[in-house]
């Protein structure tokens, strides 16, 4: 929880940098609501990366985050609906990447429970073997299942932070609506999203140090990399806005989605030995070919 905090806190700053570069563009609440979804999904992130490792985590919650991101614009839940110019290719590719989600589930992963790097915590004092991390108490079996399970529903999580961007936007046309007059510029709603990001983070933390009896699990080594970590997710962010501007929601998500994912499985597999075996390393890849070819097959679809 503490690396989330500082994680979330260093988002926030960079996207007060950019809202200041942005000239601070009209502040819309309801578009916070978009990172309160987002930091409730994050929250599940370490333990994910604890459970099943980052490779497998992130393609699992890449994929789920894919098929709501491409639901959503397909079928105009949040906003209007995203029209394509060869529709069976669209759903080709969706039922690809449901496919590959499938797949992902059959990769056995060996992570390692007590990293080194986790083990020095800020503020040293005696601690009772009943404060281990949950994940660590629970047979493999088990931690496997609620890793694969916390991923989908975070991906689900993701893929769902843009919905109030996307029906503010949808609305801004409507004389009757709240959100009538609102800008176009996606660019111009990052700030807040990344505001509702912080906020819950932080009602998040507080919760956690109550449960803890005021002694939460604080680490200094995560410190310098929850902010690398955030400053470089708040600009990949902005990108991917100014991207959903120029573009459509139904051709950015696949290729951010699948993108990111290549790049953590990289490193999990190459970097991590997260995973392990032959047979195994034949699973990933062909899970990760099919939701490769799911993203191309939605791509191809809008033209």
């Amino acid at each position: 929880m503490f690396f989330q905090w500082v994680y979330c806190a260093a988002i926030w700053i960079v996207s007060m940098f950019a809202d200041l570069i942005l000239q601070s563009p009209k502040f819309h609440p309801f578009a916070m609501l978009g990172g309160v979804i987002w930091a409730t999904g994050n929250i599940a992130a370490v333990p994910v990366i604890k459970a099943i490792g980052l490779g497998l985590g992130s393609v699992i919650w890449g994929s789920s985050s894919l098929l709501i991101c491409w639901a959503s614009s397909w079928f105009g839940w949040f906003g209007n609906a995203q029209d394509v110019s060869r529709p069976l290719l669209n759903y080709l590719g969706a039922g690809f990447c449901l496919l590959s989600g499938l797949i992902f589930f059959c990769v056995k992963t060996d992570v390692e429970l007590h990293p080194n790097s986790e083990s020095i915590p800020l503020l040293l004092e005696r601690r009772s073997s009943s404060s281990a991390f949950w994940m660590d108490v629970i047979g493999p079996k088990t931690r496997r299942f609620i890793g694969c399970l916390l991923a989908a529903v975070s991906g689900l999580l993701y893929g769902a932070s843009f919905a109030p961007v996307l029906y503010i936007k949808s609305h801004s046309s409507c004389p009757n609506s709240m959100f009538h007059g609102a800008s176009d510029y996606e660019l111009d709603y990052v700030h807040a999203q990344c505001s509702g990001i912080f906020v819950t983070s932080t009602v998040y933390f507080a919760i956690y140090c109550a449960a803890m009896n005021n002694r939460p699990r604080v680490y200094s080594r995560v410190v310098l990399p929850g902010i690398l970590s955030g400053l470089m997710w708040t600009l990949a962010t902005y990108s991917w806005f100014l991207a959903n501007n120029y573009l459509s929601p139904v051709i950015t998500f696949p290729i951010v989605n699948t993108g990111y994912g290549l790049v953590a499985a990289l490193w999990g597999t190459l970097v991590f030995r997260e995973i392990k075996g032959l047979v195994n390393c034949l699973i990933f890849t062909l899970a990760f070919c099919v939701v490769l070819t799911g993203s191309l097959l939605t791509v191809l679809s809008k033209f």
